[in-house]
C-alpha cells in the first residue's frame, strides 16, 4: 500500500495540536509529512520545517506560497492538515481546494457560518475529500455504540446526554499561547467552550444516533472575570427523531481533566461510554443485568474491530482516535486518485462542519434571547 504525502498548515513550535496530527499520521504508516507552512513568521516556519527533517524547498514561509508552489510540483502533496486556530482554516482551506488539493481540517470548520457554508459550496465545485478530525468519531467504542444504535439494539433513541468537562481554564490564563486564542473572539469565533469543546459532544452524539439536532435552548456563561468568551455551557436539544437531550460543556470543571462522556438512552436498551475510560462501553437492556463491553472483546461491529490496533487490555484512546481518522482519510483520498468510488466512509465531513457551526450559532442566538427554543436550520445569523 503506498503512502500518501502529507503537509501542514499551522502546528509550528509550541502549538499542541499540530503534534498531535503529526502522530497519528504516522501511526498507520499512510502518511508521510512532506511540507508545511507552520507558523505565520517565515523564518520560524522554515527553521520547523527543518527541524522536523523536511526538504528546504518544502518548508514554506506561508501558506499561500506552499499552495501555489505544491500544485505546480510534479510530485505534489496529497492532503494538507489544517491545525491553525479557527480563524485561519476557511482561507487556507479554500486555497488548497481551489489548487486541486484535499483538506484535512481540524475542528471546528470555521469562526462563522457563512464561512462554513462558502468551504461546503468550494468541496462541492471541485468534488475533493474534505475531513474534519473530530477524533473522538474514531475510537472504537464510540463505533461499536453508532453499530449498535443504527441495527435498532436500543429501539427507539429517547434521550441523548452529552458532556464534556475540563478544569484547564478554571483560572486566568492570559498569556498561555493555547488559552488565549481560545478566549479571543477575533481568533475562535464567537464560542469559547462552545466552540472548543462541546461542538466536539455535539458531534459525538450527532454521530452515535445518526441524527442532526433540530433546536436548542441555552444558557452560556463566564465565571472568570474579564474572559472574552463563554467557559461554561448548559442546554437542551430536540432532535429530528423526537428524541431529546441535553449538554453541558465546561472548562472551569475543577478536577476533571477530559470528562467527555455520552449516554444514550431507547425504549429497550442504553448505552454509556466515556472518554476517560475509552476501552469500555456500559450496555443495559431493559430489565437485565447491565453488561460491560471492551474494546478488542468478543461480539463487536466489524466498525468497532477495523478501529483497533492491538489485544483487549492494552489501553487504546486519543492518539488512536487520531489515527483512525488519518487511515480512513488515507483510504478516501487515494480512492480518489484512483479515480475510484469512494469507500463507505465514518469520516466527519465539511457538511458536518456546517452543522457544527449551525450549532454555535444557534447557542450563541439562544443564550443571547434568555434561553429562547432556536432552530439549527437557518443559513445565517
Amino acid at each position: 500500500m503506498s503512502r500518501l504525502k502529507l503537509g501542514m498548515v499551522g502546528g509550528g513550535e509550541g502549538a499542541f495540536i499540530g503534534g498531535v496530527h503529526r502522530m497519528a499520521a504516522r501511526l498507520d504508516g499512510r502518511w508521510d509529512l512532506v511540507a508545511g507552512a507552520f507558523s505565520s513568521d517565515g523564518a520560524r516556519s522554515r527553521a520547523f520545517g527543518q527541524s522536523l527533517g523536511l526538504d528546504d524547498e518544502r518548508c514554506y514561509g506561508d501558506w499561500q506560497a506552499m499552495a501555489t508552489a505544491e500544485a505546480a510540483r510534479p510530485d505534489p502533496i496529497d492532503a494538507v492538515a489544517m491545525v491553525t486556530p479557527n480563524h485561519m482554516h476557511h482561507g487556507p482551506a479554500r486555497a488548497f481546494l481551489k489548487a486541486g488539493i484535499a483538506v484535512i481540517c481540524d475542528k471546528p470548520l470555521t469562526t462563522t457560518l457563512a464561512d462554513a457554508l462558502d468551504l461546503e459550496a468550494a468541496v462541492q465545485r471541485t468534488g475533493l475529500p474534505f475531513v474534519l478530525t473530530h477524533n473522538y468519531s474514531g475510537y472504537a467504542m464510540v463505533r461499536q455504540m453508532r453499530a449498535m444504535v443504527d441495527a435498532g439494539v436500543l429501539g427507539a433513541v429517547r434521550v441523548v446526554q452529552a458532556e464534556y468537562a475540563q478544569d484547564w481554564l478554571a483560572r486566568d490564563l492570559s498569556g498561555n499561547k493555547q488559552a488565549d486564542w481560545r478566549s479571543d473572539p477575533e481568533r475562535a469565533g464567537a464560542g469559547g467552550a462552545l466552540g472548543d469543546i462541546a461542538t466536539h459532544a455535539y458531534h459525538l452524539a450527532a454521530f452515535v444516533t445518526g441524527e442532526r439536532a433540530e433546536a436548542v435552548s441555552a444558557e452560556t456563561s463566564r465565571f472568570v472575570p474579564g474572559r472574552r468568551l463563554d467557559d461554561d455551557v448548559q442546554l437542551r436539544l430536540r432532535w429530528a427523531s423526537g428524541a431529546r437531550g441535553q449538554l453541558w460543556a465546561s472548562q472551569v470543571a475543577i478536577g476533571v481533566a477530559n470528562g467527555l462522556r455520552l449516554r444514550i438512552y431507547g425504549e429497550k436498551a442504553a448505552l454509556e461510554w466515556a472518554q476517560e475510560e475509552p476501552d469500555l462501553l456500559r450496555f443495559a437492556r431493559l430489565g437485565e443485568a447491565p453488561l460491560l463491553m471492551r474494546r478488542g472483546g468478543p461480539g463487536l461491529a466489524p466498525d468497532a474491530e477495523a478501529a483497533s490496533r492491538i489485544p483487549a487490555g492494552h489501553p487504546e484512546g486519543y492518539l488512536e482516535g487520531f489515527a483512525q481518522i488519518y487511515a480512513d482519510a488515507a483510504d478516501l483520498i487515494a480512492a480518489h486518485k484512483a479515480g475510484h468510488s469512494a469507500p463507505a466512509s465514518l469520516l466527519p465531513t465539511v457538511s458536518d462542519g456546517v452543522d457544527g457551526l449551525r450549532f454555535i450559532a444557534a447557542c450563541v442566538a439562544s443564550a443571547a434571547a434568555d434561553g429562547r427554543w432556536t432552530p439549527l436550520n437557518e443559513e445565517a445569523r
